[in-house]
């Protein structure tokens, strides 16, 4: 299970190595997730920073909650630009084709409407026509006609005559004609001209919507480059401050391994001069009511490239929260112990000739006293976050002459 997380440790270093290759500090790979879990997705990233930037200065690790939050955000904002570019080019292109079917739709109206206006003048020529016979009728011209005919000077004659007045009637008759096949032409060419004038107008709305549309999207592409490139701005700044404190962090790493190597001689000279009896067996108590937030084992620090013992497991739970004894002993240390903070340590025994302890580090207040025995569930502290923490918690150690082991081993499997 270890070396499992090692290898994905060490998997993770390689990829981040080759992400910011040439800057003293590593930062961390942006993860893959689901659309719509960015805030999860940033919230576990900033928690995992912090547990492991315990023992790191307030500044790196104000550097680090900004570096992983903005990471944890860039695929999303990076999906953003690319959809949002494709969008500004597809509402383009919508726009101008729109805007082509309108160019199009107006030069049909403009033909239409000029067929209409000839239709029209022809109508109009043909009514002045009709309207001449229908004057002259009124103002006598069938008589005249008439005298015409009563004037002839023979047979003869009346049929010369008569074939004239058929003429001239038959042509005045042609003059209606013309008007009715006029009229009929201009109410055709009308209609066409209203459907497509309705069409130009559909076409030069849509072209107008198309445009908004592109107008919006380009506005929108923007606004996402301009928040791309503030994560970026966000997540260079913080690797700066990160890598200015290197040089402290790396001394408090130092700080924090020699604390755990006194801590870890300190017990195991108790073990061996103690005549403590045999340990009583079974599963230890859970020490708090809470959850567990991290784990026992290596952990590797991607903004300083340090590897460092967790040598516990981290329960968080609210401040103050009753911490008991996981099973029955004596107190054997309780102070305070750097970036443990208040820490106590009970020994319970000895298996195979190995003394048995546990310890409770980060305590708001410690309830116990070295030399003190405690039941089997005693309140022997409260939770806090005393020392290198970064939030309310407990930090839970199983220890075998001093040297630690993974509590998990050792405690109900529900960790209930």
């Amino acid at each position: 299970m270890l070396l499992v997380g090692r290898k994905r440790r060490h998997s993770r270093k390689y990829a981040l190595a080759a992400l910011f290759a040439g800057l003293l500090l590593i930062a961390p790979h942006p993860a893959k997730a689901a659309p719509g879990d960015d805030a999860d997705r940033a919230g576990r990233a900033v928690q995992r920073a912090e547990a492991v930037l315990e023992h790191a200065t307030d500044l790196a690790r104000a550097a680090a909650r900004r570096l992983e939050t903005a990471t944890a955000a860039m695929p999303a904002a990076q999906k953003k630009v690319a959809t949002s570019r494709g969008t500004v080019d597809a509402a383009l292109a919508a726009a101008k084709s729109a805007g082509r079917r309108a160019t199009a739709a107006r030069a049909a109206y403009a033909k239409v409407a000029d067929r209409f206006q000839l239709a029209r003048d022809r109508a109009d020529s043909a009514r002045e026509r009709v309207d001449e016979i229908a004057t002259a009728s009124y103002m006598g011209s069938n008589f005249a006609r008439l005298n015409v005919l009563v004037d002839a000077s023979g047979p003869s004659d009346m049929m010369d005559r008569l074939g004239i007045v058929e003429q001239i009637m038959r042509r005045q008759q042609e003059d209606v004609d013309t008007l009715v096949a006029a009229r009929r032409e201009a109410r055709t060419e009308q209609d066409r001209a209203g459907v497509a004038k309705r069409a130009a107008e559909e076409a030069e709305t849509a072209a107008r919507d198309r445009l908004t549309a592109a107008r919006a999207a380009q506005a929108a592409a923007e606004r996402a480059r301009v928040a791309l490139a503030k994560l970026t701005r966000i997540r260079y700044a913080a690797l700066k401050v990160a890598t200015a404190q290197r040089s402290v962090v790396l001394a408090r790493y130092q700080q924090a391994k020699a604390e755990e190597a006194r801590i870890e001689t300190a017990l195991r000279g108790y073990s061996v001069k103690s005549g403590d009896a045999k340990y009583g067996g079974g599963r230890l108590l859970m020490p708090v009511t809470g959850w567990k937030s991290s784990d026992y084992g290596q952990r590797y620090d991607p903004y300083y490239r340090v590897w460092q013992l967790h040598a516990g497991m981290d329960i968080a739970a609210g401040g103050g929260t009753p911490i008991r004894a996981a099973a029955f002993g004596r107190v054997i240390r309780a102070g305070y112990a750097g970036g443990y903070g208040n820490y106590t340590c009970i020994s319970h025994g000895k298996i195979s000739g190995v003394g048995f302890q546990t310890c409770y580090g980060h305590q708001s207040a410690m309830l116990v006293d070295v030399g003190q025995y405690v039941r089997r569930g005693e309140v022997i502290g409260r939770v806090g976050t005393t020392g290198a923490s970064t939030g309310n918690h407990l930090h839970f150690e199983t220890r075998f002459d001093g040297a630690p082991r993974n509590p998990v081993n050792y405690l109900p499997p529900c960790l209930c």
